[in-house]
């Protein structure tokens, strides 16, 4: 029997596995590691960010000089395919931006390079293989099954696609052609229905 894809992650799943990021039951760590991964999961949902794009954002280009920035730049050299592009900032990501500055950046010395996300050293980025884990493991627990990053970024996709259309998508995700954009056009469950109520309305 073929196992279904799953493409996307539902308004619902989204709101899961955030709140799984945010408190996970029986977990020891402390509460800003929960908060850092919690903003990571937030940056690719809300902005599309690949996971190595993330794991090499500065803390300058969210927080930036004394408050969270309002729209986030992805510079060529941590692009995928070096393209940079600019995505404006939601409000509950603006808030998480906030938290992770006193949580986090603000006791650090000012090195030079200040990576935003890591474990112990801010000169000591978290990697892709650690990120991916900390998703996959709350992607487990929280909705019974593997999740990757990339499906965040796919998810954000998808949702702007359809809310702002094909064109909108492409800029925001950074892509050079708009073909590597025509994945996210995919129906689901809920395009099909409306589909089929179309027939019952008047002309």
């Amino acid at each position: 029997m073929i196992q279904p894809q799953f493409t996307t992650l539902t308004p619902d799943e989204c709101a899961k596995l955030l709140s799984h990021l945010q408190r996970p039951p029986d977990n020891a760590a402390p509460p800003r590691v929960h908060h850092r991964n919690y903003t990571m999961a937030l940056l690719m949902l809300d902005t599309g960010c690949r996971v190595g794009e993330l794991v090499q954002l500065e803390q300058e280009q969210l927080y930036f000089p004394s408050a969270p920035v309002s729209t986030l730049t992805i510079y060529k050299h941590q692009a995928k395919n070096k393209h940079e592009r600019t995505v404006p900032l939601s409000g509950r990501l603006h808030d998480a931006i906030e938290k992770m500055s006193l949580q986090w950046w603000l006791s650090d010395h000012n090195h030079g390079k200040r990576y935003a996300f890591y474990a112990t050293w801010c000169m000591r980025p978290l990697t892709v293989r650690q990120t991916q884990r900390i998703i996959a493991s709350a992607g487990k627990l929280s909705l019974g099954r593997d999740i990757h990053p990339h499906l965040l970024r796919h998810t954000f996709g998808t949702r702007i696609e359809r809310k702002a259309g094909i064109r909108v998508a492409q800029m925001l995700l950074g892509h050079k052609n708009l073909s590597s954009t025509q994945i996210y056009t995919h129906p689901n469950g809920e395009d099909l229905k409306k589909a089929i109520d179309s027939l019952d309305q008047k002309k």
